[in-house]
């Protein structure tokens, strides 16, 4: 099994804190980032950054379908860890300034993707369908911090 890696990454003319924080605000802000892939969305403990535990499903095609349960952790300044309890998928969403009033948010997903001919199909494409899923959140969060 290789490890399979998707990074997305954006400037957003916000503070890196108020950035930071809206990511980190799952019971509030981050439900209204996500795009019609993910579904069943839900915090079952926590809800603001370190110790939360959310639930989603996130349809990455039209016939893969992930049941996710992430643990998240803050095991730096600036950065988020979803770590899925139901398979190998560990996301990182980093916030640094970008200069007066901006921010870099960089989000990257690893997991062990399958081996022989659907590893090789699941290396090439998941990594470009997971970036444009990450796209579109990137979009809602510059939105809304951009306000």
């Amino acid at each position: 099994m290789a490890q399979v890696e998707a990074t997305t990454e954006r400037v957003v003319a916000a503070d890196a804190e108020a950035v930071f924080d809206a990511l980190a605000d799952y019971s509030g802000t981050r439900a209204k980032l996500l795009p019609e892939q993910f579904s069943e969305y839900e915090v079952r403990e926590g809800g603001d950054g370190e110790g939360t535990l959310v639930h989603w499903r996130l349809q990455a095609t039209s016939k893969r379908v992930r049941d996710c349960l992430l643990e998240v952790s803050e095991p730096t300044d600036g950065e988020l860890v979803e770590k899925d309890r139901n398979s190998t998928m560990v996301t990182t969403w980093r916030v640094t300034p970008a200069g007066e009033g901006k921010s870099r948010v960089v989000v990257t997903s690893t997991w062990n993707g399958a081996g022989g001919i659907g590893g090789f199909f699941e290396r090439t494409f998941a990594p470009k369908g997971l970036g444009r899923i990450y796209d579109l959140v990137l979009d809602r969060l510059a939105t809304e911090v951009e306000k």
